[in-house]
């Protein structure tokens, strides 16, 4: 029987189809697609193993070795863990790195077991180069505006109100600022990649011709938004999310102070953490203005831990928003001045939206 080949990359993306990916745990780590799963034919060790059978003796052997080692008991146990898969996904779709030998034999071993499935021509780096591709042609595809405001304005909270918003620092598990990181790492670029490239085709599908992104630099922790995409990014319209002093320090102290402690759990790792990001931005602060936050953080983290009382934390905030953060927003504002549409409070720009029939 002929096997079933696809390299229907949209479909695959649009439908959500569930992946199975034969690749090394090794090489799934370093980029992945956000629907697949990995079931290895091969262990990091035995991938290194047969690899170096391939370069000492040639295909033959190590195509040889490769069955002798996955045979028996390790093979049914493979081929099992393919199969609970697919009960649970009929419509999945397996590969490997190129769509050669290993996503070739799974797909062999699964119609023997009586579940056929089909495998992606080309395998992960055929879809890997039809996502770059993309990338150069879908601003085509739709108009883009940013939604800007100064730091604290509640910018992500209401892009999450906005269906038609794609939210460049939720796929990048970063807050875009240098106090932004979780305590769970960040995607690889890869896998950045990947998934804004997965979540803009699907929003494009759904009919919005007007796409809403953060107001965001090129680099967002350590990913960055790909160059085509940056550059039309920058030269999109922009309206701006108006708030006052008091409640952007209430919302950042939620968010980098309450909701981040929840997240640590440990909160002297999390303070020691936040220290690591003053220091980061020392060069900028100056010397006395770093040492005066640097200060007023521990006051506040000292008066948490005798006392239980996290208010004092809204002091270094607002320091920091007024001394660091709003200069710098500003003088970003003026280099953008002819760009902005719109400027008003959460409820003005909502309403804003939905009367230039923006799509929400």
């Amino acid at each position: 029987m002929k096997m079933l080949i696809t390299d229907n990359f949209e479909n695959l993306i649009l439908n959500k189809i569930p992946l199975i990916d034969t690749r090394a745990p090794i090489e799934f780590k370093k980029g992945a697609f956000k629907s697949a799963i990995n079931l290895p034919l091969l262990t990091d060790k035995e991938r290194e193993v047969i690899g170096t059978c391939y370069k000492n003796s040639g295909s033959d052997a190590a195509i040889k070795l490769g069955y002798k080692m996955i045979s028996g008991d390790i093979k049914e146990q493979r081929v099992n863990a393919w199969v609970e898969f697919i009960k649970e996904h009929p419509d999945s779709v397996i590969y490997c790195f190129r769509g050669g030998q290993r996503s070739s034999i799974a797909q062999q071993w699964l119609y023997e077991a009586g579940y056929p499935i089909a495998k992606i021509k080309g395998g992960y780096k055929a879809f890997r180069n039809y996502i770059l591709e993309q990338f150069t042609t879908i601003n085509k595809s739709f108009n883009p505006i940013r939604l800007g405001g100064y730091t604290g304005s509640g910018k992500t909270i209401l892009l999450n109100k906005l269906s038609n918003s794609i939210d460049l620092e939720g796929l990048a598990n970063h807050r875009g600022s240098a106090f932004g990181r979780h305590i769970v790492p960040q995607p690889t670029q890869i896998n950045f990649e990947n998934n804004l490239l997965f979540d803009l085709k699907r929003k494009i599908d759904k009919g919005y011709k007007n796409l809403i992104f953060e107001d965001e630099s090129k680099n967002i922790g350590r990913v960055y938004i790909p160059d085509t995409l940056h550059n039309y990014l920058v030269s999109s319209k922009m309206v701006i999310l108006k708030e006052s002093m008091e409640n952007r320090v209430d919302i950042i102290f939620q968010e980098y102070v309450i909701n981040s402690q929840l997240e640590y759990k440990d909160i002297t790792l999390w303070a020691n953490d936040m220290l690591s990001s003053f220091d980061r931005i020392k060069r900028r602060l100056g010397g006395k203005r770093h040492k005066e936050l640097v200060e007023l953080f521990n006051n506040s983290f000292l008066n948490q831990k005798s006392r239980n009382n996290l208010e004092q934390h809204k002091l270094w905030i607002e320091k920091l928003l007024i001394e660091y953060y709003d200069p710098m927003y500003s003088y970003q504002l003026d280099k953008n001045r002819e760009l902005i549409e719109f400027i008003g409070g959460k409820e003005e720009v909502l309403e804003y939206f939905i009367n230039s029939s923006i799509d929400i």
